[in-house]
């Protein structure tokens, strides 16, 4: 894992831990943020996703060479 994919789950979780709350105590307005969060991290985790891949594929590519 690379430091974008455990950021991103760093954010998935503190957003669904934020969606909850907002949720138990009836504040849309934290419970949105937390929504928010969590889709910044799904986009930061499918970047690190990306570069790993890239990386696998450069890495391949030079064991081939």
């Amino acid at each position: 894992m690379n430091k974008d994919q455990v950021s991103g789950k760093i954010d998935q979780v503190t957003g669904k831990v934020k969606e909850t709350a907002g949720e138990a105590v009836d504040n849309q307005r934290l419970a949105n943020e937390g929504r928010a969060d969590q889709v910044k991290g799904n986009v930061k985790e499918a970047w690190g996703n990306t570069k790993e891949a890239a990386r696998n594929i450069t890495d391949a590519n030079r064991k081939v060479s």
